[in-house]
């Protein structure tokens, strides 16, 4: 049976398509998903894309939040059902408080459009395991809003628990704490990260390599040997 992997389209969402791109590569089957459904169509997992939900007004994520889908992709989150927030979805996500942390202005004031090269400290989430713990990876990164910050607690804490799971390396892009680039939850079922793994699927385009693929092959590995 082929794993199905929704994607959230909210207003402003600007890689749904790419994203259900790359889940189609990976050998899943994407699910479009739209902010006002009530419920998640029995998929087996959901990707909160990037983009600019509802323009970014008040904060980044801030408005999608409280969309009529998240709340049964809260209630089935903290059950065990893997999530991945990219970028705008990695805001809301923080903004949710599925995961620690929230998203500042880039440090800059700038937005920011690069290849961003990334170290994964954590291939054991559900979203990493075809990784290597240590590996450096090439991912597309675009932001405004990217910079990642919380108290000294807080960050601590997820170094402790080894819930870091991307850094940035070379260059900070926004101010991020710790060059902090994505980070997990205890269960290590749900991910969000600021870079975009989606544009890194096809040799041809994006980095011209494929080093995001592993995020979509790693939870469909897991769907398949759960």
């Amino acid at each position: 049976m082929t794993a199905r992997i929704g994607v959230v389209t909210f207003p402003g969402s600007l890689d749904d398509r790419d994203t259900q791109r790359a889940i189609r590569l990976a050998g899943a089957e994407p699910v479009a998903l739209w902010h006002k459904d009530k419920n998640l169509h029995q998929v087996d997992a959901v990707v909160l894309c990037g983009g600019f939900s509802y323009g970014d007004y008040l904060r980044a994520g801030a408005i999608a939040r409280f969309s009529p889908v998240m709340e049964p992709l809260l209630e089935q989150a903290r059950a065990g059902l893997p999530v991945l927030g990219i970028c705008n979805g990695f805001q809301i996500l923080t903004e949710a408080h599925l995961l620690p942390g929230t998203m500042l202005r880039n440090d800059h004031l700038h937005f920011i459009c690069r290849d961003q090269k990334l170290r994964v400290e954590n291939a054991e989430t559900a979203w990493t395991t075809d990784y290597s713990a240590g590996q450096e990876i090439h991912i597309p990164l675009k932001n405004n809003d990217g910079q990642y910050v919380a108290d000294a607690y807080t960050l601590d804490k997820l170094e402790a628990e080894g819930r870091v799971a991307f850094r940035y390396l070379d260059f900070n892009p926004n101010g991020s704490q710790r060059d902090i680039a994505g980070v997990t939850n205890e269960a290590g079922n749900v991910v969000g990260l600021m870079p975009h793994p989606e544009h890194a699927v096809e040799s041809l385009i994006g980095t011209g390599r494929t080093d995001g693929l592993p995020f979509f092959t790693s939870i469909l590995k897991k769907l398949v040997n759960a």
